[in-house]
């Protein structure tokens, strides 16, 4: 849909990609290259104005996504969105790419329009590092037992205060943490243990602070009770070390 017969703002979709490692996360950061600010960047050089773009999910520094969603508006109604997202695309390759623009509803907003959001996690599970995946995966050499990890996972299911898994500064006192988690799982691909979940939205580190909590139960270190536990603490303290950014993936935001 493009902008409006009332001369109106029109909205456009962004479907993105990009590599996090060079950025320190997606939100602009003054001082330090950020996905937003690249891509903010590039956006006004090719539109010729200023643009507000709205995110759905703001990605910590290190941490990559296959089908982030932006969205802004935009008063031109001759785009050509091919066009558009092929030209940020070259101004901002290789680390991000557009990887879709269409026009959305005039109520869409990338980031209150989302219904869910959908992320991987990669655990290299081998006695010697890789190099070529140093970026993408975090090493763990001791051997993990996915059952056991699969088993706690099971707990995570379903709608509970995630207190403990998430980093408070980062919300505003009093915010609810309360999420509803449909999708927790863990498979073996090769050398990697893979961790995939989905949920309504997630609060601050909370995939990092889980998967941290979950592989110490996967050497054996922890009870597979852990998890059930920690959300009935509701507190922090004490909780294992968040999982390091590199290895997570945000790969999918439902509407």
């Amino acid at each position: 849909m493009a902008s409006g017969s009332d001369g109106s703002a029109g909205v456009i979709r962004l479907d993105v990609a990009y590599h996090g490692a060079p950025f320190h996360g997606f939100a602009a950061n003054e001082g330090v290259p950020t996905v937003e600010e690249l891509l903010t960047t590039a956006l006004v050089k090719v539109l010729g104005h200023r643009v507000d773009p709205a995110v759905a999910g703001r990605t910590d520094k290190g941490v990559h996504a296959a089908a982030q969603v932006v969205s802004f508006t935009t008063p031109r109604k001759d785009l050509d969105l091919d066009r558009l997202a092929a030209s940020v695309t070259a101004l901002c390759a290789p680390a991000v790419v557009v990887t879709s623009a269409r026009w959305a509803e005039p109520d869409f907003h990338a980031r209150f329009s989302a219904r869910s959001r959908s992320y991987l996690y990669r655990v290299l599970n081998a006695p010697v590092a890789d190099p070529l995946r140093s970026d993408q995966v975090w090493h763990v050499r001791h051997p993990l037992d996915v059952d056991r990890m699969n088993l706690s996972a099971t707990d995570l299911v379903g709608e509970n205060d995630f207190t403990s898994f998430c980093r408070r500064p980062k919300h505003p006192p009093g915010a609810s943490l309360v999420r509803e988690v449909t999708v927790a799982q863990w498979h073996r691909q090769g050398d990697e243990v893979r961790f995939t979940i989905s949920a309504n939205a997630f609060c601050h580190q909370m995939v990092r602070a889980v998967v941290g909590a979950m592989v110490e139960i996967g050497r054996g270190r922890r009870d597979p009770g852990l998890i059930a536990e920690m959300i009935r603490r509701a507190d922090r303290t004490g909780a294992p070390s968040v999982a390091p950014p590199h290895g997570l993936v945000l790969t999918a935001v439902g509407y």
